[in-house]
């Protein structure tokens, strides 16, 4: 056949294929264009699942009645003019299909007027892009679309339709999403003519966190963290979720990159990283998290849908990304109540002295702790290497062996009628030798000794194993590695960044490089595995943090060993010790393979289980 010109309506279903997938992706282009067009207030009307109508309304700007055959043609748009306009796009759409595609499957109208205009102007089209001849409309300033009998005119696309309820759980999913991408807009959501949602403009904080509340729970306000940062001309801020409130699934993870709702990998592994120690295995973070950044250094159109986005500086927005999360989630830890209490030290005469917890392995003393570890605990023997004493031997080497490593400094607490009552209170008994029982001045407080032990314990060996550079361990015999003829380059062009690893690196051959020093930690590692992991994360994501990670998870073994076990009885001074270290140490609320270190039970929920007051 000979080369011929597609109609402008096949064309147009053509491009449906990429953005109408379903009723739920004609919300999301329709809502959109509402965001653009300045709104303040959107309607969304649904039947049957969306499938037989879509009708949204706006108050925005409108659509001048010239400009309406336009608004139906592929590739017119009023957001875009030029090439440099399309690499700093600050709007949600830009490329001009979504109409004339959505036309193409359906019975659309459109109606709209702008604010100077004596009336509305209605158009009706079938994706031909032909006969749209404009009639008044008794209409209020913004605009209207109908979108009605979707995949009319597609049999084999409405086939793949689920039933309205399905279809309808997709717009629902969707329309909390958007509302949440902007609180400075009213949305009315109908299904059947049933109210769904209706949510105002939200500008107070706490209106801001009611429509968070109706969307996620008030149990995700209760269990998460605000955060606010920013930095190289970056601004995160938003919600966390405390990582024992975390879920199998990854359906309660929105990020938003200049309001726009985005999957991207780059981004996943920053917040995959930053949570990389406290989260329980198989378990997923929760968040509401909103990025701002200048549109010039976000590429928006490398996705049909616009689901994807590039960084032009990935990197950099990686790194951001991890340290803000990773400072926001280091900084949970038990709050000091502020109000004065007037417990005195003849009430509590425990808590007038601290006692030493036995000191952490160095290499004086190395051989007697050896003797004094015991089993780990099952909950934790499947995170832990098996040769301990290997560690304990590298890690003596690796700390500077003159300095023994002790948290737990002897000092002498002096308790006033006018001090505050600390966080987490006053030990007052040691539960089955296993739980720490605190009287707090709300209520009480129930703590896992070796839970939290065991995070302390490893907070103190990463600040002491960060604080110098990365000792190095030559190897008797350097380990060839095969690799890529792009790996190799990588190698040798970051010879610098894998010695600020302690990991010492040379090019043999074309694929071919030789490890001829390894950190002292990870003598025992597959080195050529974990230099595989490293080249692989550095061309994905631009970094690696998988030395780190080795590093860390040898620390937390040892630390693990080194704490406090179950079945020792503590002393209440010991018990307070381990109290007051935790208020101080960061991500205490968790030890270190995810489990929660403490509970709380406040003087109203003790209360309502012996229903007093009622």
């Amino acid at each position: 056949m000979r080369i011929h010109a597609l109609p402008a309506q096949l064309v147009n279903q053509i491009a449906a294929g990429e953005v109408v997938e379903r009723p739920a992706s004609v919300v999301k282009e329709l809502v959109e264009n509402c965001f653009d067009a300045g709104a303040s207030q959107i309607s969304v009307e649904i039947e049957q699942g969306g499938a037989r109508l879509i009708k949204i309304r706006d108050n925005g700007c409108g659509i001048d009645k010239d400009d309406l055959p336009l608004a139906l043609s592929r590739h017119a748009t009023s957001k875009i003019q030029s090439l440099q306009d399309l690499e700093q796009v600050a709007t949600m759409g830009f490329r001009g299909e979504a109409l004339p595609s959505i036309s193409s499957v359906s019975r659309l109208s459109l109606i709209s007027r702008v604010a100077d205009a004596e009336c509305a102007w209605r158009v009706q089209a079938d994706g031909s892009e032909q006969a749209l001849d404009p009639q008044p409309d008794p209409h209020p300033p913004g605009t209207t679309i109908e979108v009605c009998d979707l995949f009319y005119n597609t049999p084999a696309r409405r086939k793949f339709l689920k039933t309205d309820k399905t279809e309808f759980s997709h717009i629902d999913t969707l329309f909390k999403r958007m509302a949440l991408s902007r609180f400075d807009i009213a949305f009315e959501l109908k299904h059947n003519q049933r109210e769904i949602f209706n949510f105002k403009i939200a500008e107070t904080q706490a209106e801001k966190e009611q429509r968070v509340a109706h969307i996620f729970g008030s149990a995700f306000l209760e269990n998460s963290v605000g955060i606010d940062f920013n930095a190289s001309g970056m601004h995160l801020y938003g919600w966390v979720g405390l990582p024992t409130f975390s879920r199998s699934q990854q359906d309660m993870q929105y990020f938003y990159v200049n309001g726009r709702l985005i999957k991207d990998r780059l981004v996943t592994h920053a917040i995959k990283q930053a949570y990389q120690d406290v989260l329980f295995h198989g378990r997923h973070p929760v968040y509401i998290l909103y990025l701002v950044l200048d549109p010039g250094l976000v590429d928006v159109n490398a996705h049909p849908q616009k689901l994807e986005v590039r960084f032009r500086e990935g990197r950099t927005v990686h790194d951001f990304l991890f340290k803000a999360l990773h400072r926001c989630l280091a900084d949970v830890r038990p709050q000091v109540q502020t109000d004065e209490t007037a417990t005195t030290a003849a009430a509590r005469p425990d808590v007038q002295q601290v006692v030493d917890f036995q000191p952490l392995p160095t290499l004086e003393n190395k051989s007697t702790a050896r003797q004094n570890y015991q089993p780990v605990s099952a909950s934790c023997q499947s995170a832990l290497p098996l040769n301990v004493d290997a560690q304990i031997e590298a890690y003596t080497r690796v700390v500077a062996p003159s300095k023994a490593i002790n948290i737990h400094e002897p000092q002498v607490s002096e308790v006033s009628n006018t001090e505050p009552m600390p966080a987490l209170g006053y030990a007052v008994a040691h539960l089955h030798d296993v739980y720490i029982l605190s009287e707090t001045k709300n209520g009480i407080i129930l703590v896992d000794a070796h839970a939290a032990h065991e995070r302390v314990t490893y907070e103190q060996f990463k600040i002491q194993y960060q604080q110098g550079s990365v000792p190095s361990q030559p190897l008797l015999l350097p380990v060839q590695i095969q690799v890529s003829s792009r790996e190799a380059d990588l190698a040798d062009d970051q010879q610098a960044f894998f010695m600020s690893l302690g990991l010492e690196l040379n090019r043999m051959g074309e694929e071919t490089i030789v490890v001829r020093a390894v950190p002292a930690l990870l003598i025992d590692v597959d080195i050529a595995l974990l230099v595989k992991d490293v080249l692989a994360d550095i061309i994905e994501h631009g970094m690696s943090q998988r030395i780190e990670q080795s590093s860390n998870e040898i620390l937390s073994s040892i630390a693990c060993h080194g704490s406090v076990r179950a079945n020792r009885r503590l002393t209440v001074p010991e018990m307070n010790a381990l109290l007051r270290d935790m208020e101080k140490t960061e991500r205490s609320g968790q030890c270190n393979h995810g489990r929660p270190t403490w509970v709380e039970l406040s003087k109203k929920e003790l209360d309502k289980l012996f229903l007093r007051g009622q």
